[in-house]
Formats: structure tokens, sequence, C-alpha cells
């Protein structure tokens, strides 16, 4: 039976990845997790053994072909769904560039579609340039720069009958702000637009249900919780089924088939599964299908990551040389700011050299951060902690950032 209150082991966690002895603090999270040893050991594994193409009748096309099954069972008991809607790729930014050409073919000039401020460019561009070349109407949601907030009231205003689609974060990788999807899409449904949420940051900081969400599409990158780079995006079959991308002769007919091109990275799908195992084996005395036994995991992440970031949030804004850049009320442990004095690459220079990990720039959130005027300034510095952080690590990132004054 699995218990609820279970609570993160941390020395333990930490010895699940290799990669954290080299010394450093890495709060570089949100452009990537670290790998747990089992995840590497599944794509070695993968590569030893003989696997051919789907569709055979000898053992190593059947190995092929339970690969694909259990990455697709992985992320949809990850995200709430079916693993018959789950389609595999790259990553997320090039599977919403292959539906956004999909989706596009439906739309007509004078139609629109509404993307927000706070979302990583890869669920903005895509959508933004398609509507370019169809002659679509593009209208933009906007963040409240004091709180960081994406208010889910505005899209009243922002919705027509002519809205073709909706996309919109689930958390955002520059700031952490978890705006009100439901209640987006639930106004968005209201009119008979489709809503796709970029899902990526949120997955690793909590227990995503697509259908509590009520998004049409969700788009995921396992790399961000600990995975290889494959990314997904799920949808409820039946959607998918209505939906005919482009394909080769060859290709097959089947969702979610039909939507991957090219030979899969077999060896990666078996990296995606063990990393999906990772988190639900947090709690490793949680015992039940893999879907319950993520939940009291994600449920102790949560608990987790909440306090590192409560402490690591008060720590800096007690700086007086230090500018925090939002601070919305549900919040992922993801901050972004500004140094006075110094641009951001020469404050993540100076945390290099004391053996931390940051990242400087824009964070891919351009309209984000253009909406905070930083952009042009070389934009701000982000720390992202993850399952695996401690708090000594975020001691040690205040003390780097109080120096800097």
């Amino acid at each position: 039976m699995s218990r609820g209150g279970s609570e993160l082991d941390v020395p333990r966690v930490r010895g699940l990845f290799p990669a954290l002895s080299d010394g450093f603090v890495h709060a570089d999270g949100p452009g990537g997790a670290l790998v747990p040893e089992s995840v590497g050991q599944a794509v070695s594994q993968a590569m030893r053994v003989p696997i051919a193409d789907r569709g055979g009748v000898f053992p190593s096309s059947g190995r092929a072909e339970a690969l694909v099954s259990g990455a697709r069972s992985a992320v949809a008991d990850l995200v709430g769904a079916r693993a018959a809607g789950v389609v595999l790729g790259p990553n997320m930014t090039t599977l919403t560039y292959g539906m956004a050409r999909v989706l596009s073919r439906t739309w007509r000039p004078g139609d629109e579609i509404v993307v927000s401020r706070l979302d990583h460019d890869a669920n903005v561009r895509p959508w933004v340039q398609r509507a370019e070349e169809v002659g679509v109407g593009v209208r933009w949601a906007e963040v409240d720069i004091e709180t960081g907030e994406l208010p889910a009231w505005q899209y009243d205003e922002l919705l027509s009958e002519r809205t073709q689609l909706v996309a919109v974060t689930a958390a955002s990788s520059a700031i952490g702000t978890r705006p009100d999807v439901a209640g987006i899409a639930a106004r968005a449904h209201q009119v008979g637009a489709l809503v796709y949420v970029d899902a990526a940051h949120a997955v690793p900081h909590l227990l995503v249900d697509q259908r509590e969400l009520d998004a049409d599409f969700l788009a995921v990158s396992a790399y961000k919780w600990g995975g290889p780079h494959v990314g997904a995006v799920v949808a409820d079959p039946a959607l998918l089924g209505q939906l005919w991308p482009d394909q080769l002769a060859p290709g097959t007919d089947r969702v979610p088939d039909r939507f991957e091109t090219g030979a899969p990275p077999y060896e990666l799908y078996a990296g995606v599964a063990a990393s999906v195992e990772h988190l639900a084996a947090l709690c490793p005395d949680t015992t039940g299908p893999r879907r319950a036994r993520l939940a009291v995991s994600m449920a102790a992440v949560g608990r987790y990551e909440a306090a590192l970031q409560r402490r690591l949030e008060r720590g800096l804004r007690s700086l007086p040389h230090v500018q925090v850049l939002g601070a919305a009320e549900r919040r992922t442990p993801t901050v972004s700011f500004t140094v006075a004095g110094r641009r951001p690459r020469q404050v993540t220079a100076q945390l290099a050299r004391r053996n931390v990990c940051a990242w400087d720039g824009d964070a891919g959130a351009r309209e984000l951060f253009d909406a905070f005027g930083v952009a042009d300034s070389g934009g701000a510095v982000r720390l992202g902690l993850m399952h695996y952080s401690t708090v000594e690590e975020v001691d040690h990132l205040l003390q780097c950032v109080a120096d800097l004054r």
C-alpha cells in the first residue's frame, strides 16, 4: 500500500547520481537534470543486446517493440495519460514544431491563436511562425511583472469564437510560476479552442495529470527529470486519430506511430522508462502501481523542494544588491535574479569559480525577460533546485551571491 506521508531520504537519493561526485553545486536543473545511475545502466544494457527495427518476427525486433511500449507506458504513468496517446520524438521543441504544422492545416485567415509571455519560446515561436505563414492572428497573454503571475481572467478578453489554439506553460522554467492551467483550459474549451500545454518544467517537481489540467496536448522532455534526450507529446488517441502528419510512403497509419518519423533511438527509450521508475522509487517503501508510487514520491519531492525554495528565496531577497524577478504564489524551486552593478554572465562566472553551476541569459524565455526589462542587459541569473539538492548547497549559493556585493 502507498504511504502518502513518506519523505525523501536525501543522502540515499544523492547516492543514486554518480555526477554529484564532481564537487559542484548543480543549480542548473531547469536546463537539464543530472542522470541517475539506473538510467545510464538501462541505456547501456539496451545497447549490449541485439535490437532490430520493429515489425519483425524475430527476438531482436521484439525487443525494439518492447522498448517503445515501455517508454510510452512510463510517460503515460508520469502524466496520467494513456500509452496509446504518447508520441515520442527527439525533444519537446521538435515535436511542438511538428504538431504546429499539423494543427495549422485547419487554420484560416481571420482565425486566432493565444500564446503567453510567460512561456519558454519552444511553446511560443512554433505557433507564432505558423500563424504568420497562414495569416492567423496572434494574441498575447501578459505577465504581471510585479508578481510573475499569468492571470487567468485575462483570457476572458483574449478568447473568441475564432480562437483555434491556446498555448500555455504548466510552469515557467525561468521564474517557476505555475499558472492556473485548468482555469485557462476551461475558458479555451468554451470557445472550442485546443489547449497545448508545455509541462517540461513542471514534471520534475510535481505530479502532473493531463486530465486535471484539461490539456488536449501535453508536451514533456525526459532530460528535464533525469532521463535521456527524448521528448513526448501526449494526447487523447482519438484526437490524434483526426490528425494526419506528413510521413513516408512506407509509413503506418497507426496512432501514435504515424507521428514518429525515422528510426527511433531504442536505447534511449530504455532510459526513459528507467528515469520514470527512478522518480517512482524515490520513496522506496511505497508499493503499488507505478502511478500510485509516483504520487507518493512527487508529493515528497514537492514538500522537500518547497522548503529549499523558501530558504533560497528568503536569502536572496534579504540581499540589498539582488533583485528577484517575480513572486508567484505557486512556484517550482526556480528563481531568476539580477545583481546590481554586474552583468549576469559576470555573476555566473564568479559562481563557477566557487563550484556552482548556474545559468545566465534569457533562459529561453525572451518574451518574459523583455517584459521584465532585463533582456537587453544580458537577462538574469537563474538557479534551479532539484530533488537531489541540499540545504547546505542552498546556503553555499546564498553566501556566494552575498559575497558579490
